[in-house]
C-alpha cells in the first residue's frame, strides 16, 4: 500500500481518479453489516409482523437499489455498470441480530467495495426504520469490507 491517497492531486486537491489507462477484469466486492435488536422485535421480523411490510424483502431491495445509486451518494465514485448486486439477510435469534451480506460484481476498470459497503449500510438502515416504532435501541454495526478481487492488487479477504 502506498502512502499516497489516490482521491488528491499534488497540491492536495480532491479530484476523481483516472481509470482509463487501467485494464477491464472481473472484480468483485462482499461487505456485511450487523442490526442487532430486542429479541421481541427479531421475532417480529420473523413472524412477519412489522406494520410496514417484509422487512428483509424490502431491506433487500432497498441495498441493490443504493449499490446503484452509490456514484450520487459518495463523492468521486466512479458511475459503474454493475453486472450483479445480492443482499442476503438472515436473522440470528441467539444474537438478536440480522446479517446483512452484500456482494457487487462488474468487469471494468475499477473495484465495486463502496457499492457493496453501501448495499450493505443502507440495507440495515432499512431494517432499523422499518423497525424503529418498536424497538428505537437497535444498534448498526458493524459495517466492513470482508473480500475484494480483481484489479492490480488482486484479493483481499478478512482472515
Amino acid at each position: 500500500m502506498s502512502g499516497k491517497l489516490s482521491h488528491l492531486d499534488d497540491a492536495g486537491n480532491a479530484r476523481m481518479v483516472d481509470v482509463s489507462p487501467k485494464a477491464e477484469t472481473e472484480r468483485t466486492a462482499t461487505a456485511t453489516a450487523v442490526v442487532t435488536m430486542l429479541p421481541a422485535t427479531l421475532a417480529l421480523i420473523q413472524e412477519g409482523g412489522v406494520a410496514k411490510g417484509d422487512v428483509l424483502a424490502v431491506a433487500r431491495i432497498a441495498g441493490i437499489m443504493a449499490a446503484k445509486k452509490t456514484p450520487d451518494l459518495i463523492p468521486l465514485c466512479h458511475p459503474l455498470a454493475l453486472s450483479s448486486v445480492t443482499v442476503d439477510l438472515v436473522c440470528d435469534p441467539k444474537r438478536s441480530a440480522v446479517d446483512i451480506t452484500a456482494t457487487c460484481k462488474l468487469k471494468g476498470r475499477t473495484g465495486v467495495e463502496m457499492e457493496a459497503l453501501t448495499a450493505a449500510s443502507v440495507a440495515a438502515l432499512t431494517v432499523y426504520d422499518m423497525c424503529k416504532a418498536v424497538d428505537r435501541g437497535m444498534v448498526i454495526g458493524p459495517v466492513k469490507l470482508i473480500h475484494k478481487a480483481g484489479g492490480k492488487s488482486g484479493e483481499w479477504k478478512v482472515d
